[in-house]
């Protein structure tokens, strides 16, 4: 209902965020049922929809009796709110765009080589049996054997592919898991040469996920050493499309791409 309403008032997600300073992932997940609101927030939007009496006794009345139906397992817990949400777009999204540059990206990592990464990046994630964030990568990849699975677009730099994580065993057991899953039809791996020199991506890595409904807003989401964060707006989204399509443009294909990775296998 709260989405009709948003329409009715012809207000853009952004729009609703400028007038109420309500997140717009929050608003998103909402609108998704993938999140029940606060009653601050709901009477925030009743308000700013202009609701009449009987859709905001209906919305309260939902609002009481309501479970909250996100995807949030108890061994989310500890992750941080954006990476919850994440996991749950990621799996909606009709296409995910990931670049790394200096790793294998999550949707694509063996439980070894995440265990290693996590090691360092989260030491307390390190102890085998007690790794929420190994957990919640498992949940990810399981939605890659769902009907309909997203088509997943991955671009790596060379040093993603070729800097040992884990010990000589789990990185070669890591290479050769992309190259069995780069195979996939929905799945396409492709890797940025060391020769390609300087490009887009050097900054940092990102995820752009695109929606099968075309009224739902295209999301970046962002993981850096202060913190995730989603971006939303059109020009923010478009850039980041721009930006992987470049990187695409300057990574060797699919199979060259394949054969890259063997050679790394028998190095």
């Amino acid at each position: 209902m709260l989405r009709r309403l948003r329409a009715t008032a012809e207000l853009t997600r952004e729009e609703v965020t400028e007038r109420t300073g309500i997140n717009g992932v929050t608003l998103y997940r909402i609108e998704k049922a993938r999140a029940r609101p606060q009653r601050r927030t709901l009477t925030a939007l009743m308000e700013v929809y202009g609701a009449d009496e009987a859709q905001r006794s209906d919305l309260l009345a939902a609002e009481r009796h309501a479970q909250d139906r996100s995807r949030v397992r108890p061994y989310h817990a500890g992750l941080s709110e954006h990476y919850t949400a994440y996991i749950g777009f990621e799996a909606e999204a009709r296409t995910v765009r990931a670049y790394e540059p200096s790793l294998v990206p999550g949707l694509l990592q063996t439980e070894r080589y995440a265990r290693a990464v996590a090691g360092v990046a989260l030491p307390e994630a390190g102890r085998p049996g007690a790794d929420p964030w190994v957990a919640a990568l498992r949940e990810r990849q399981a939605a890659l054997g769902v009907c309909p699975a997203p088509r997943l677009r991955a671009v790596v730099d060379e040093a993603a592919v070729r800097r040992v994580v884990g010990g000589s065993e789990v990185m070669r057991e890591q290479v050769e898991h992309l190259l069995r899953i780069a195979a996939e039809p929905r799945v396409r791996v492709q890797v940025i040469p060391f020769g390609a020199g300087a490009h887009a991506g050097m900054a940092g890595g990102f995820v752009h996920l695109e929606f099968p409904d075309p009224r739902d807003p295209e999301l970046v989401y962002l993981d850096t050493p202060a913190g995730d964060l989603f971006l939303e707006s059109e020009e923010e989204t478009r850039r980041f499309r721009a930006a992987f399509e470049q990187l695409r443009s300057v990574a060797l294909d699919p199979r060259d791409s394949a054969e890259l990775l063997a050679g790394v296998c028998r190095s």
